[in-house]
């Protein structure tokens, strides 16, 4: 294992362009620093530098070394300066993107938690089913339930849990149509959607033993708020597509009930995406770290969630 602080004192010198330089950047005395470089380039059997008497260049295999040197240090610097950022109380402002019903139905009801345990943050909060552009709109942290995580480009993501959803609906609903027996029953129950095309909802269906069925339905009812589907199923209107965290509590005490035990659209992934790890606020990183330890605790909507998918 060679010495880190050899491919650090290379790299000063390197980039200096003179012994004199680095040394004196460094402080640390020429002579010393001219003898580690010349062990390193022994103990590697290359040479990294061309020295003559009016000035240093790299030779090329020193260049392609300088270039790991270069990343070497930079690593250094930022655990460094994570370890610092920790170690710093949490303040100033952060800047949120969340969909609607997730901040309605999880956000909303633990965001007071978090601003009691660090009192020097603030949130700044919007709400909106729109995608945004968290480097341009200059957001901190934007948090998706999406089907993969994959497409977040350049983002740094950080996965929160699962997210899963029922097709649910009233008993009183239920008890005019019949309870469907097979995925083929479906068709005849009165439903509600968020979008059509050509008047038809699609919905794909995961069943037991990795079943699969498509569900094409002409919606009796469409609006683009899941709140206010949910305010249709529970009055009957049609059997709708929820959130595991917006129908829990009615499925628990029996205003909704699942439509066909056993099948369900295939699970989402809550996530959160931010621009980089390297310099990150400790606001910033506690609000994550919020979120991770919400959604890994027992008795919350997210916890539940992957329970009842398992």
């Amino acid at each position: 294992m060679q010495d880190l602080n050899d491919m650090l004192y290379f790299a000063e010198v390197a980039e200096a362009g003179s012994f004199t330089a680095a040394a004196q950047h460094l402080g640390i005395p020429k002579s010393r620093l001219s003898r580690r470089v010349a062990e390193l380039e022994s103990r590697l059997g290359v040479r990294l530098l061309h020295r003559t008497t009016r000035k240093l260049s790299l030779t090329d295999v020193g260049e392609i070394y300088l270039r790991h040197c270069e990343s070497m240090r930079e690593a250094a610097q930022a655990a460094a300066q994570a370890v610092e950022l920790v170690q710093t109380e949490p303040r100033g402002t952060v800047r949120v993107a969340c969909p609607v019903t997730l901040a309605q139905a999880t956000l909303g009801p633990i965001m007071a938690r978090f601003l009691s345990r660090y009192p020097q943050v603030k949130v700044d909060m919007r709400v909106s089913n729109r995608p945004v552009d968290v480097v341009e709109e200059g957001f901190d942290v934007a948090l998706r339930v999406r089907a993969t995580s994959d497409d977040s480009g350049s983002l740094v993501v950080k996965i929160l849990g699962p997210s899963g959803a029922y097709l649910v609906a009233s008993p009183a609903l239920l008890a005019r149509h019949g309870q469907p027996k097979t995925p083929h029953d479906l068709a005849g129950v009165d439903s509600v959607a968020m979008s059509t095309v050509d008047g038809k909802s699609t919905l794909e269906l995961q069943g037991p033993a990795g079943a699969t069925f498509t569900l094409v339905h002409t919606p009796r009812y469409v609006a683009d708020d899941l709140l206010t589907l949910k305010f249709a199923v529970l009055q009957g209107a049609g059997m709708g597509l929820l959130p595991d965290y917006m129908c829990r509590d009615e499925l628990a005490d029996g205003r909704l009930v699942m439509v066909l035990p056993g099948w369900a659209p295939q699970p989402g992934v809550f996530h959160a995406v931010y621009p980089t790890r390297r310099g990150m606020v400790p606001a910033v990183r506690r609000f994550l770290d919020f979120l991770g330890e919400y959604a890994r605790s027992e008795g919350n909507p997210l916890a539940a969630e992957r329970r009842s998918l398992t």
